[in-house]
């Protein structure tokens, strides 16, 4: 079967690797479509992040949807032919984080596609993936493009549960990607009674509008966009960092109302941070980091209509072209979300 493999940065490969037999309580996928991810694009375009590098050729990919083509022992509830959304959180279960309900957190996580560990965690931009049952939910109605958002929603999912109480709450977003956009959307569903979106972006900024946000502020055209909401101490409740710019942090500090509560899923390095206005402020900053049992929820809100990703699919491309698949989501200017299609 064919791979699409990173060796360094830049040096994409598609490459022929083996195909495994699923065994106990596992099953085999024939994927069907896979979304590039913004890790994927620090691995394709700079070879890493931080202090994570690559050391040896690693297939990428973990936001991936397909259909079962073999059962390996054991296994019930799904069936030769089901479209299925794959979650690439395979925690172990038994260490001290798992045991304490913080799957995300687990100590020996095999997270599809990460240098994070030595030997790198294969990912699963593959034409076959062997998975166990557990990571794969049924899809049925949804398309497979559809099925494969399943992940970065869960991020978002995650990330709206660690901002609590959503019902009533005005929201900040800044930095409107694929993970801002979707942070949209799971704050409406959980209730938020105004959102308001900021990016540097014009058409970030429309995929903003399309996905419900009450309003925008381009930060480009108008650098002082914030400062109104930062009167009488502020007026936002919670504050989604999506960019992972310390200047759009601050400015969304400044912004929010005291006791509000800063969700930071962004990963742009590390940041100085206006410790004075989060004390007085009687701020709250809340990391967010990948999700697990939210994977199942995105599935679900999807097939009952209650998020629609589709708008942010921007383009799709056939295994054969995934170098230009990777160039073109890479660029800002064209892609919201880019996937491969694989069959």
């Amino acid at each position: 079967m064919k791979a699409i493999v990173i060796h360094a940065a830049k040096d994409l490969r598609i490459e022929d690797s083996a195909v495994e037999a699923p065994g106990p309580g596992e099953v085999e996928i024939r994927l069907a479509a896979g979304g590039i991810c913004g890790s994927d694009l620090h691995y394709y375009n700079h070879g890493g992040f931080g202090t994570v590098r690559l050391k040896e050729p690693m297939i990428l990919g973990h936001e991936v949807a397909g259909h079962v083509a073999a059962l390996g022992e054991g296994v019930s509830g799904l069936a030769v032919g089901d479209l299925v959304a794959v979650s690439p959180s395979r925690p172990c279960g038994a260490c001290d984080y798992c045991l304490k309900g913080l799957a995300n957190h687990c100590f020996n996580m095999r997270f599809y596609g990460s240098a994070m560990p030595f030997p790198h965690i294969q990912g699963a931009f593959r034409e076959r993936l062997v998975a166990k049952a557990s990571q794969c939910v049924r899809a049925d109605g949804l398309t497979a493009g559809e099925a494969a958002m399943a992940e970065p929603l869960s991020v978002t999912l995650h990330a709206t549960r660690r901002a609590g109480e959503m019902l009533g709450k005005r929201v900040l977003v800044t930095g409107c990607g694929p993970i801002g956009t979707l942070s949209i959307l799971a704050a409406r569903r959980a209730g938020a009674a105004e959102i308001v979106a900021a990016d540097l972006s014009e058409r970030a900024l429309g995929f903003a509008r399309t996905v419900g946000a009450d309003r925008t502020i381009n930060l480009s055209e108008d650098r002082d966009g914030l400062v109104p909401f930062s009167a009488n101490k502020g007026y936002f409740d919670v504050l989604y960092e999506c960019s992972g710019a310390q200047p759009a942090l601050v400015a969304g500090i400044q912004a929010l109302a005291p006791r509000g509560v800063i969700v930071q899923l962004g990963l742009g390095g590390e940041m100085s941070l206006p410790m004075m206005a989060i004390t007085a402020k009687e701020l709250d900053l809340r990391g967010s980091f990948r999700f697990h049992e939210e994977f199942a929820v995105a599935v679900k809100l999807m097939q009952g209509g209650l998020i629609d990703v589709k708008p942010l699919i921007t383009h799709t491309l056939p295994l054969a072209e995934a170098l230009t698949a990777f160039e073109i989501a890479s660029d800002k200017g064209q892609s919201m979300k880019t996937q491969i299609a694989f069959s």
